[in-house]
């Protein structure tokens, strides 16, 4: 079989080793004869991987005392529910910072359940660029942003002091990135674009802010209640957390967050350039807000399309189009995309200016 370089947005590449190991332990896992979608949740197996995925995002993200890790169920949609009632007083406000299509249904939920303050919004350019200046009242519960855009391809590349409980949806660049998890009352992630298959969320949550709403909160959505259980309320989903710990050892055996922010940075330098160098090519986000996950592009002459659409066909590239509501292409380079794969993508953008280079010459 042909290699298939994978840009899809999510659910993403995976790393081929993690890839192996998830598919032997579906067939016998840690040599018991049971296949990894059999064991109990119960089981000293699996309670070994739950605390050991818990430990890898502690390390790795140097999670400080007073933070509690869980792996739950519900994607980052329900992420957008159990922000506002975990952190939302009855009477209160929730403030958002508006630069996506994620953010933007954040900001839907949030309305259906108490009152919001949008205190800024890039929706005024179709979301290319990040707001920079934008006020934040004391008087709001929290201050929610999204990290990473993965439609527009825009990234927060300056993470905003707040004096009020900061909270971030990190779903498509979490682990690519050193961050200072001190900063946050909370950020929650889909498994599905750096950690493992979807099908489950990271949460990594202050426990000290819990608990001071005064509001009643259905038991699936009380984040103490996760705590308290250590992710095991009700049945977790085993398999996307083990496929998580698989990908968080890779990640520490080569050198952890500072060295995949140092591949990324690189992986993003190598096709941005190749776009702001050809003719053929115009990015869509804003230069100094462009995302280092989802690199988002046009084509500057509509004529070639047809040709590009059938060289990176032809060359194994999938998932690339991009999303259905802005067309375009999506180049997702997220931690597991290789580098030489970006590098097969470049060659083709290269080959198709010089194509018609000669041909307007």
């Amino acid at each position: 079989m042909s290699k298939v370089h994978n840009f899809s947005a999510g659910p993403s590449i995976l790393n081929q080793g993690v890839l192996k190991k998830a598919a032997q332990a579906v067939e016998n896992f840690n040599n018991s004869g049971l296949s990894i979608l059999e064991i109990s949740h119960r089981s000293k197996d699996f309670i070994a991987v739950m605390d050991n995925a818990v430990a890898l995002v502690k390390e790795l993200l140097e999670v400080p005392e007073g933070y509690s890790v869980l792996f739950l169920q519900g994607g980052a949609s329900t992420g957008f529910l159990k922000t506002i009632l975990n952190f939302m007083k009855q009477d209160g406000t929730g403030a958002y910072l508006n630069t996506g299509t994620w953010s933007k249904k954040a900001l839907k939920e949030a309305e259906k359940l108490g009152k919001l303050n949008m205190v800024a919004s890039s929706e005024d350019k179709n979301f290319n660029y990040i707001p920079k200046v934008y006020p934040i009242s004391t008087n709001d519960n929290y201050l929610h942003i999204t990290t990473n855009n993965t439609i527009f391809g825009t990234q927060i590349k300056n993470i905003p002091v707040s004096r009020i409980p900061l909270i971030a949806d990190m779903s498509s660049d979490i682990f690519s990135r050193k961050i200072n998890i001190s900063d946050y009352a909370m950020i929650y992630a889909g498994a599905q674009k750096n950690l493992g298959p979807a099908g489950t969320t990271l949460y990594i949550v202050k426990d000290s802010l819990l608990g001071k709403t005064g509001r009643t909160i259905p038991t699936m959505l009380d984040l103490r209640v996760h705590a308290d259980k250590g992710s095991m309320f009700n049945t977790p989903p085993v398999y996307p957390i083990y496929v998580s710990m698989l990908t968080l050892e890779w990640l520490k055996a080569n050198g952890g967050v500072e060295w995949i922010e140092k591949v990324n940075q690189e992986k993003a330098d190598l096709i941005y350039n190749e776009i702001d160098s050809n003719s053929i090519f115009e990015g869509t986000a804003a230069i100094e807000d462009r995302s280092n996950m989802n690199v988002t592009f046009v084509l500057t002459n509509p004529d070639a399309q047809a040709d590009f659409d059938k060289m990176w066909k032809e060359a194994g590239i999938n998932g690339i189009n991009g999303h259905r509501d802005v067309g375009g292409y999506r180049a997702s380079i997220y931690n597991a995309m290789p580098k030489e794969s970006i590098q097969v993508l470049v060659d083709i953008m290269k080959e198709l200016a010089k194509k018609y280079d000669l041909a307007n010459s």
